[in-house]
Order: C-alpha cells, then sequence, then structure tokens
C-alpha cells in the first residue's frame, strides 16, 4: 500500500506544479509593461516650495489621507508662524498641536471607498524600493493619471495599474486619455506586452505641463520632509561631525608625527 501511494503522491503534486506554472503563464501572457520612475526634483531645502507643497497638501490630500505623526506645530519648520497655519492649513475645530487626522473613519472609508487610504506621514519611506525612491514613485504617480471607463472611479494609474483613488489633482492637469500599445516581448515573443505610447489630452487643466510637474514637485517634496522633519539638520550636524573628524584626525597624526620624531 505504501509503495503504490508514493507514485500517486509525486503524479498528483508534480500535476500541482504543473498547472500553478501554467497558471503562471496564462497570467503572464499579456503582461502590462512597467514604466521608469522619473526622478523628482529635490526641493528639500526650499523653504517656499515646502510651503506651497504643505497648502497642497492640506487642500487635496488630507481630505482623505491623515499624517496622524505629523504635527501642525511642526510646520514651523518650513518657516509658517502659528497664525499662518492656523488660518492657512486648518480647518474645522483642530488645535495647533493636533496631528493631521481626517474626520472620516475607518469604517465610512470601507463603505465608500472598499478600502481605508493610507497614512501618508511617512509614505515616502514606505514606497522606496528596487524601482527608485518613494519620492520618485509619487512624483511619476502623480503625474501619469489617465481616464479609464472601466475602472469605478473613472480613473486609472500607469505606475499603479488599478488604483482605487481618482486623480485628486485633475483639475491643474485636465483629463487624459492613455494609449497602448499590444506586441510581443522582445525577451519572450510568446509573451504579448502592453505598452504606453502617450497620452491624448481630453480636457484642459488650469496649469500646463511644466506648471503642473512644478506643481507636483512641490507637493512631494512636502511629503519627503514631513517623512524626517529634522533630515536637514541631520545633514549640517553631519557636515560638522565629518569635519571635525578630519580636523581631529590632522592633529592626531601632526602628534604621533612630534612624539615619535626623536625615535630610530
Amino acid at each position: 500500500m505504501t509503495s503504490f501511494l508514493h507514485p500517486l503522491l509525486r503524479r498528483l503534486c508534480l500535476g500541482l506544479l504543473l498547472g500553478l506554472m501554467l497558471q503562471g503563464a496564462a497570467s503572464a501572457a499579456s503582461e502590462e509593461q512597467e514604466i521608469p520612475l522619473d526622478h523628482a526634483p529635490y526641493r528639500v531645502n526650499n523653504v517656499l516650495a515646502l510651503q506651497n507643497g504643505a497648502r497642497l497638501f492640506v487642500n487635496y490630500c488630507i481630505g482623505c489621507h491623515s499624517a496622524k505623526y505629523m504635527r501642525y506645530e511642526s510646520l514651523r519648520g518650513i518657516g509658517l508662524t502659528d497664525d499662518q497655519i492656523q488660518h492657512n492649513l486648518m480647518f474645522g475645530d483642530a488645535k495647533i498641536g493636533d496631528t493631521m487626522r481626517v474626520a472620516m473613519t475607518p469604517v465610512q472609508a470601507e463603505k465608500w471607498f472598499g478600502i481605508d487610504p493610507p497614512d501618508l506621514s511617512i509614505i515616502t519611506k514606505a514606497l522606496a524600493s528596487h524601482r527608485g525612491s518613494g519620492t520618485d514613485y509619487l512624483y511619476t504617480y502623480l503625474r501619469t493619471f489617465y481616464r479609464d471607463d472601466t475602472r469605478p472611479t473613472g480613473w486609472n494609474n500607469l505606475v499603479f495599474p488599478g488604483v482605487g483613488m481618482p486623480n485628486p489633482l485633475w483639475m491643474l492637469q485636465g483629463e487624459r486619455a492613455a494609449n497602448f500599445q499590444v506586441g510581443p516581448d522582445p525577451a519572450d515573443p510568446a509573451i504579448k506586452l502592453k505598452t504606453f505610447v502617450g497620452y491624448t489630452q481630453l480636457t484642459k487643466g488650469s496649469e500646463s505641463t511644466t506648471e503642473y510637474d512644478s506643481t507636483v514637485a512641490d507637493l512631494v517634496a512636502y511629503m519627503q520632509w514631513m517623512a524626517e522633519p529634522d533630515q536637514l539638520f541631520r545633514k549640517r550636524l553631519g557636515v560638522i561631525v565629518l569635519i571635525f573628524l578630519g580636523l581631529f584626525s590632522f592633529i592626531t597624526w601632526k602628534l604621533k608625527s612630534e612624539y615619535w620624531k626623536d625615535v630610530t
């Protein structure tokens, strides 16, 4: 009985493995090309860009996404006064010492959107991968939305295909349709590759392409700063430490030369 089961189990395992391989091959038969990430301009050291990014964040993001690890009072670090923060960046009965939370509960989010939108406090760190930094991801993501009537929200995204979020900045960018071309993958002709070939502008936004790219760069820079508000101080401190170590090493070398000069 045992000698009979062993070959049978082996055949079952091989059959299961073959089925999984065929299923994987079928799912890969029409792959969508992974677009490269664009490099986000570095503006964390630009106070005006950060202030504009904070304004964009509270106007276009915080309605659905929280930043529960970020307090409004921390915005003093980008040169804003308490009065500017309270009158321009805070809504409702929030206080200057409160964190950036949304009024929407997770239950409401599940009901309305099907998922609780992620917190954005450290999203630039969370999205870093082999493709690039989290800042590059967000910069490309916010610039690659397009209209897609097959999606529940009517929107899709090149960086995140099947995204559940509509384009929050569509009034600035306008509405676009994405054009794709399906053809064989040069590396494996058996695989059909869906390649993005460009956009068709459907409606005009309030900003030009250059202006919109700059707007997104400011917003992403603010989120990069928000993930680590002390990063500029840390970098300045690092430079000071390196200068001190270099000077200390030079003094140590001179002392060593002085002590050993008479030793034969």
